[in-house]
């Protein structure tokens, strides 16, 4: 079992002791009301700490730390089509797992427990996942650009993915359906992946209404906005779906998506960065839909730092708005907890008893995290998302900055050594 001692939780100095991979207790002196015996405890010092649920990321391409930086400044398909997927077209195995390690790294040092990812290459992605500790719900995305052979390939690799998944009987991993988005995969594709998320009772994880391009291209096949398109044929009816992006959304898609209860993630610095716009939030928060929030991947961000979309989805709403009052800080940081949790299905996201132990340690001695007073007002306007410890389903993966079972000088050599061979088409 592990014991915090003396920390800040939920506004108050308490202890919180861990057994397994749940929260058992949260209370002051826990040590003699509980009548525990140190002998079985690791116990951490928790003065001038915060304890805070493990963030939750609804939505990135982990492997694409590899592209940080590759293509910016440029517009949506511009970014697609001339320079990333040309280099996934070099992508292996062994790349998108030396990705995937550098991206699980990069999450956990900046306070993220569970992520949920689309892409390719997915034994790899496993692999890294498995081996940094992080809890992951993944997806092979699927693009079949309305070809019958493609869209069979996808579709086994996607069965695959799911049963091999399903077979780790792992609960850190858990997997999903993943189409890319209407505009690159057929009806056909669309509505097998419906009936696969159906039959294996996962989450759909789809991009929706990104651009206005993207929802012209799909007006012009369908003769409908994207959400109508879907939701026609029964898309969103009974399983649990996590949409991305939605920056351009009608009154009647805000309908179907508050009656369908999909989960929006919102990827505001992504969106900004590709000038996609600006996605209506206030105004799905005022329907009651669950908001909650994604990095994209490093190609469009440029980093996995959830605490910079926290401070994002405060701040640009207020000013898109002229309403200081819109999305507060504390509704901002449930989007990047509870609600995310609550989207994939998770009990993690809040510090609670009897929920899942994915708890974050920051050490409040901190110059932006002065005064202690106005703490959780900090940890949205003013932290940098540098945490101190990590604990993830029990087990701590980070502890004073460093990661406990992981080689990071390693890490990093073997993505810059990746990055080379996407550069250079090369497997050497």
């Amino acid at each position: 079992m592990i014991l915090i001692q003396d920390a800040t939780i939920n506004n108050k100095v308490q202890d919180i002791l861990i057994e397994k991979n749940k929260i058992k207790k949260i209370g002051k002196n826990l040590i003699q009301k509980e009548n525990l015996n140190k002998k079985d405890l690791k116990i951490i010092d928790g003065k001038n700490k915060i304890i805070i649920p493990g963030l939750v990321n609804t939505h990135t391409h982990t492997p694409m730390t590899l592209f940080r930086g590759v293509a910016d400044d440029l517009p949506l398909m511009d970014w697609l089509n001339n320079y990333i997927w040309k280099m996934e077209a070099n992508l292996n195995e062994e790349i998108v797992y030396n990705a995937t390690m550098l991206g699980c790294m990069e999450m956990i040092k900046s306070g993220t427990t569970t992520f949920n990812d689309m892409y390719f290459y997915m034994n790899g992605i496993i692999r890294g996942v498995q081996e940094t500790g992080i809890r992951a719900y993944l997806g092979y995305g699927m693009i079949d650009l309305f070809d019958e052979e493609k869209r069979e390939n996808e579709l086994k690799e996607t069965v695959n993915t799911v049963e091999n998944i399903q077979k780790l009987n792992n609960p850190k991993i858990n997997p999903t359906v993943s189409p890319h988005a209407p505009y690159t995969c057929s009806m056909e594709l669309l509505q097998e992946s419906h009936n696969l998320a159906k039959k294996y009772n996962v989450p759909l994880h789809i991009h929706l209404n990104e651009t206005i391009d993207e929802i012209k291209t799909v007006e012009e096949m369908t003769n409908k906005r994207p959400f109508e398109y879907l939701d026609s044929f029964g898309f969103f009816n009974g399983v649990k779906v996590i949409s991305a992006h939605n920056v351009h959304l009608s009154d009647k898609e805000i309908e179907i998506i508050k009656n369908k209860n999909i989960a929006i993630s919102h990827n505001p610095i992504s969106n900004l960065k590709l000038a996609s716009g600006i996605a209506p939030i206030p105004k799905l928060m005022e329907n009651t839909v669950l908001i909650t929030l994604g990095t994209d991947g490093c190609g469009s961000n440029n980093n996995l730092n959830l605490f910079e979309e926290i401070k994002m989805a405060s701040l640009i709403h207020k000013g898109n708005s002229l309403n200081p009052t819109v999305v507060s800080a504390s509704q901002s940081f449930e989007f990047a907890t509870k609600n995310g949790a609550k989207a994939l299905g998770l009990n993690a996201g809040e510090l609670v008893e009897g929920a899942l132990a994915d708890v974050v340690i920051i050490d409040i001695n901190k110059p932006y995290l002065i005064p202690n007073e106005n703490i959780y007002s900090h940890l949205v306007y003013s932290f940098n998302g540098v945490v101190d410890m990590v604990i993830i389903d029990g087990e701590i993966v980070l502890n004073d900055g460093k990661m406990v079972n992981i080689n990071e000088e390693k890490v990093y050599e073997n993505a810059e050594k990746s990055y080379n061979k996407l550069l250079n088409n090369s497997d050497e």
